[in-house]
């Protein structure tokens, strides 16, 4: 295979960014045609199929490898051009991360980063690692130890959940031993990824939470379900303490459950990334339960 045109590529890479072909053409300045003619050149000289044509299109497996090397060249080049002071560059660096994590200590680290302008993808920290492989973001909050191939990981410690419920759910449906009653007692769960609830409930009861379900996909809307009194669920120990000294929820037991959280990014010589890390790095510190101290979890 000879070099790939870096024309062909960056194309190739911003239609999966924009998610379509007309939406490319309008990021890149051309026609429609221009940027589909491009794709099929790309794969004609790979001798693969590197795009599924849903919508939003989807990289192949041989797409994900080519849209990888775009992103790191891309990379790069931005870090070059801003190293030597090219007027009006600036930096994009994508990065998954999980609700929680945003809603609670990671945005001001992101503060503390200047001149980088980030593209945050929202998603579960079990399923993160996945936009790493598929090459659509360059570092992720995960709950993977597991190294993604071309990836780094490094553990950033433990977010807590406890267990609570707003003062009259509480007594409506928790009166007694809670092994007994949590396990049909409504729930609010984020999104149907969402087994934390579960977890907790087997570690009491070996059953999962009830199916009278309420599904709230927006961690402070989470809370909010919680505090006016759909359902109980684990809550962050962030959001949680200032709604339990008020009064506004009770915490059912001394019982927690632990998320092991780890940064996997990409093993690439960029100074962005690299000031991200040390500023992610550090609002952990602060922030997150140290790693290998977790306390007595629903997990039993």
């Amino acid at each position: 295979m000879n070099d790939l045109p870096l024309d062909q590529v960056r194309t190739l890479l911003a239609v999966v960014d924009e998610g379509t072909f007309d939406a490319a053409a309008a990021a890149l300045g051309v026609t429609p045609s221009a940027v589909s003619q491009r794709v099929k050149a790309l794969e004609q000289r790979t001798g693969r199929v590197l795009l599924l044509r849903t919508k939003p299109v989807r990289p192949t497996e041989s797409g994900t490898q080519v849209v990888r090397f775009a992103r790191q060249l891309a990379q790069l080049d931005r870090d070059l051009r801003v190293g030597l002071g090219t007027p009006g560059e600036s930096v994009r660096l994508p990065i998954a991360i999980n609700a929680d994590s945003l809603a609670t200590w990671i945005l001001p680290a992101l503060t503390r980063v200047p001149d980088v302008y980030f593209d945050l993808h929202r998603e579960d920290e079990s399923h993160t690692a996945a936009l790493l492989r598929e090459g659509l973001v360059m570092a992720a909050v995960t709950s993977s130890p597991e190294p993604v191939a071309g990836c780094s990981v490094r553990p950033l410690g433990l977010m807590r959940y406890l267990p609570v419920a707003a003062p009259a759910f509480a007594e409506r449906w928790l009166a007694g031993p809670l092994r007994q009653c949590v396990a049909d007692a409504p729930v609010v769960v984020f999104d149907r990824r969402d087994v934390l609830q579960d977890v907790f409930v087997r570690g009491l009861t070996e059953r999962p939470a009830a199916d009278r379900r309420h599904h709230v996909p927006s961690s402070e809307g989470f809370l909010a379900a919680i505090v006016a009194g759909l359902g109980w669920g684990l809550v962050p120990t962030m959001q949680a303490r200032p709604r339990l000294a008020a009064g506004e929820l009770v915490e059912l037991t001394d019982r927690v459950l632990d998320v092991p959280l780890f940064w996997q990014q990409w093993k690439l010589d960029s100074p962005a990334l690299s000031a991200t890390s040390d500023a992610v790095f550090a609002a952990a510190r602060a922030r997150l339960e140290p790693p290998g101290r977790a306390a007595r979890s629903g997990r039993g």
